[in-house]
């Protein structure tokens, strides 16, 4: 009897530090900002000092321009490519790409929150420079999160989400199945609550053989976005579908 109840204690101890391991150990599995140090090295011509002395610091490509396009990206991707698929797809829009809090050569440490109240302030900024005008949103799988919020709290007369999912937390679900993960998950983004009652022109690029976001979550956003939404499905995985030249297009296309 002994045995058993030790045994028992000892399962529970470990399920509870697992459990424990995943609640306060859930931003290293989410974000990846050291991947992004080579931003750091390139020069920035965007630097938006936020109330707690953080700076964001990113780059404006294509000054002048009375359309501005502002760009999210992934929980590890470096900026530089994108960049470049910007300039060749849209030239007739200012981009903006500010890398997240912690990420580049951006200060602070990331957390949802703080992504997302960022992510607010660089959109006000960037409207404030192109007053009455448009401005379109991209953003790219955890990006894709950021830009659902903003879409929601401002106006984004054309929205891209780039292998988008419903929400983080029903990926972590898909991957952790074994987990209560709605209980533990704190960096949730919720793109399809915060989506459901967008009626502006919407694209969303997918791939084929996407290893990271489940299509099932993919799939259940497309519900919550209106039927008029452009779905474009892309071969590759959900790193290199972007160097398949079809994503080019269908950006160029929704874009021009």
């Amino acid at each position: 009897m002994k045995l058993i109840l030790g045994l028992g204690v000892l399962i529970a101890l470990i399920i509870g530090a697992v459990l424990a391991g995943f609640y306060f150990g859930q931003r290293r599995l989410i974000y990846y900002p050291d991947m992004t140090r080579g931003d750091a090295t390139i020069a920035s011509t965007f630097d938006l000092v936020r109330p707690d002395g953080v700076h964001l610091r990113g780059w404006v490509d294509r000054p002048g321009q009375s359309r501005a396009l502002l760009y999210f990206g992934g929980n590890a991707e470096t900026l530089q490519q994108a960049r470049a698929l910007l300039a060749e797809c849209c030239p007739g829009w200012t981009a903006y790409l500010v890398p997240y809090r912690g990420y580049g050569g951006s200060d602070g440490e990331p957390s949802r929150d703080a992504i997302l109240t960022d992510a607010l302030a660089v959109y006000d900024e960037v409207a404030r420079r192109h007053s009455g005008q448009p401005v379109a949103l991209v953003g790219r799988s955890l990006g894709s999160g950021v830009a659902s919020w903003v879409a929601s709290q401002r106006t984004a007369t054309k929205l891209v989400l780039i292998t988008p999912f419903d929400s983080l937390s029903h990926v972590a679900k898909s991957h952790y199945p074994w987990l209560p993960v709605n209980l533990l998950m704190r960096e949730r983004y919720d793109s399809a609550d915060w989506l459901c009652a967008r009626t502006q022109p919407t694209l969303v690029i997918r791939a084929t053989d996407d290893e990271v976001i489940p299509s099932k979550n993919t799939d259940a956003l497309l519900l919550a976005l209106p039927t008029s939404t452009r779905v474009v499905t892309i071969e590759g995985d959900h790193n290199n579908l972007s160097a398949n030249p079809a994503y080019i297009e269908a950006l160029r296309a929704f874009l021009r």
